[in-house]
Protein backbone atom coordinates (compact mmCIF):
# COMPACT_ATOMS: atom_id res chain seq x y z
CA UNK A 1 0.00 0.00 0.00
CA UNK A 2 1.49 3.38 -1.32
CA UNK A 3 0.82 6.15 1.17
CA UNK A 4 0.57 9.80 0.71
CA UNK A 5 4.04 11.21 1.56
CA UNK A 6 6.06 8.04 0.07
CA UNK A 7 4.07 9.54 -3.31
CA UNK A 8 5.21 12.97 -2.06
CA UNK A 9 8.81 12.22 -1.85
CA UNK A 10 9.17 9.34 -4.89
CA UNK A 11 11.92 11.99 -6.46
CA UNK A 12 12.68 13.97 -3.69
CA UNK A 13 10.57 16.95 -4.81
CA UNK A 14 7.21 17.46 -2.53
CA UNK A 15 5.13 18.25 -5.80
CA UNK A 16 5.64 17.62 -8.98
CA UNK A 17 6.32 20.27 -11.95
CA UNK A 18 3.08 20.02 -13.33
CA UNK A 19 0.86 20.85 -10.58
CA UNK A 20 0.75 24.54 -10.39
CA UNK A 21 -3.18 23.76 -9.41
CA UNK A 22 -1.86 22.82 -5.78
CA UNK A 23 -0.86 26.97 -5.02
CA UNK A 24 -3.43 28.84 -7.12
CA UNK A 25 -1.82 32.29 -6.06
CA UNK A 26 1.47 31.61 -6.98
CA UNK A 27 0.31 30.29 -9.94
CA UNK A 28 -1.48 33.19 -11.04
CA UNK A 29 0.94 35.75 -10.21
CA UNK A 30 3.56 33.55 -11.79
CA UNK A 31 1.37 33.66 -14.90
CA UNK A 32 0.91 37.25 -15.10
CA UNK A 33 4.57 38.78 -13.34
CA UNK A 34 7.01 35.69 -13.57
CA UNK A 35 9.87 38.16 -12.20
CA UNK A 36 7.53 38.61 -8.97
CA UNK A 37 7.75 34.74 -8.38
CA UNK A 38 11.54 34.83 -9.14
CA UNK A 39 12.56 37.82 -7.26
CA UNK A 40 11.15 36.36 -4.00
CA UNK A 41 12.65 32.69 -4.68
CA UNK A 42 15.76 34.14 -5.54
CA UNK A 43 15.50 36.58 -2.52
CA UNK A 44 14.99 33.27 -0.37
CA UNK A 45 18.38 31.04 -2.14
CA UNK A 46 20.40 34.50 -2.73
CA UNK A 47 20.47 34.25 1.23
CA UNK A 48 19.01 38.30 1.40
CA UNK A 49 22.06 39.35 -0.47
CA UNK A 50 19.90 40.59 -3.51
CA UNK A 51 16.33 41.50 -3.12
CA UNK A 52 13.32 40.76 -4.22
CA UNK A 53 12.94 43.97 -6.32
CA UNK A 54 16.35 43.28 -7.69
CA UNK A 55 16.57 39.61 -8.93
CA UNK A 56 12.52 40.50 -10.37
CA UNK A 57 14.64 43.38 -12.30
CA UNK A 58 17.26 41.15 -13.59
CA UNK A 59 14.70 38.85 -14.54
CA UNK A 60 12.89 41.33 -16.02
CA UNK A 61 16.50 42.41 -17.95
CA UNK A 62 16.60 38.75 -19.04
CA UNK A 63 13.37 38.78 -20.37
CA UNK A 64 13.89 41.79 -22.91
CA UNK A 65 17.74 40.84 -24.01
CA UNK A 66 17.14 37.19 -24.37
CA UNK A 67 15.44 34.59 -22.44
CA UNK A 68 14.49 34.47 -18.62
CA UNK A 69 15.76 30.96 -18.45
CA UNK A 70 19.09 31.25 -18.94
CA UNK A 71 19.44 33.16 -15.80
CA UNK A 72 16.77 31.52 -13.71
CA UNK A 73 18.13 27.69 -14.45
CA UNK A 74 21.15 28.54 -11.36
CA UNK A 75 18.76 29.64 -9.12
CA UNK A 76 16.98 26.09 -9.41
CA UNK A 77 20.03 24.08 -9.51
CA UNK A 78 21.09 26.64 -6.25
CA UNK A 79 17.97 24.84 -4.45
CA UNK A 80 17.91 21.53 -5.62
CA UNK A 81 21.72 21.38 -4.47
CA UNK A 82 20.51 23.30 -0.87
CA UNK A 83 17.76 20.13 -0.10
CA UNK A 84 19.35 17.46 -2.02
CA UNK A 85 16.99 17.14 -4.73
CA UNK A 86 17.34 15.17 -8.45
CA UNK A 87 17.44 17.04 -11.69
CA UNK A 88 13.78 15.95 -12.15
CA UNK A 89 11.92 15.12 -14.38
CA UNK A 90 15.16 16.34 -16.42
CA UNK A 91 18.12 18.83 -15.75
CA UNK A 92 17.30 21.86 -14.61
CA UNK A 93 18.36 23.89 -18.46
CA UNK A 94 15.33 21.91 -19.58
CA UNK A 95 13.02 21.96 -17.03
CA UNK A 96 13.08 26.52 -17.49
CA UNK A 97 13.85 26.22 -21.13
CA UNK A 98 10.56 24.04 -21.62
CA UNK A 99 8.15 25.26 -19.23
CA UNK A 100 9.60 28.37 -17.26
CA UNK A 101 6.39 29.27 -15.28
CA UNK A 102 5.66 25.37 -13.97
CA UNK A 103 9.41 25.67 -13.32
CA UNK A 104 9.30 28.96 -11.17
CA UNK A 105 5.47 27.28 -9.49
CA UNK A 106 7.31 24.40 -8.14
CA UNK A 107 10.30 25.90 -6.75
CA UNK A 108 8.14 28.24 -4.90
CA UNK A 109 5.90 25.45 -3.32
CA UNK A 110 9.01 23.36 -2.25
CA UNK A 111 10.23 26.19 -0.58
CA UNK A 112 7.06 26.71 1.29
CA UNK A 113 6.36 23.01 1.93
CA UNK A 114 9.53 23.26 3.40
CA UNK A 115 8.71 25.88 6.10
CA UNK A 116 10.10 28.90 4.00
CA UNK A 117 7.47 31.38 2.62
CA UNK A 118 9.44 33.26 -0.42
CA UNK A 119 6.54 35.75 -0.27
CA UNK A 120 8.08 37.06 3.45
CA UNK A 121 11.34 37.76 2.07
CA UNK A 122 14.66 37.28 3.49
CA UNK A 123 14.60 38.62 6.90
CA UNK A 124 11.20 36.50 8.24
CA UNK A 125 12.86 33.45 6.49
CA UNK A 126 16.51 33.73 7.44
CA UNK A 127 17.08 31.20 10.23
CA UNK A 128 14.51 28.59 8.88
CA UNK A 129 16.73 28.67 6.09
CA UNK A 130 19.77 29.02 7.53
CA UNK A 131 19.14 25.90 10.03
CA UNK A 132 18.56 23.51 7.14
CA UNK A 133 21.73 21.61 6.63
CA UNK A 134 22.38 20.46 2.72
CA UNK A 135 22.68 16.37 2.15
CA UNK A 136 25.68 14.72 3.47
CA UNK A 137 27.43 12.64 0.43
CA UNK A 138 27.21 8.59 0.82
CA UNK A 139 30.31 7.15 2.01
CA UNK A 140 31.01 4.23 0.75
CA UNK A 141 32.23 1.75 3.41
CA UNK A 142 35.21 -0.72 3.11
Amino acid sequence: MASSSSHQHREGWHSGLCECHKDCSTSCITCWAPCVTFGQIGEILDSGNRSCLMNGMFYMGAACVSCPWVYTTQYRTKLRLKFGLPPAPCNDCAVHFFCEACALCQEHRELKARGIDPALGWTANADKYTHIAPPQPHVMQK
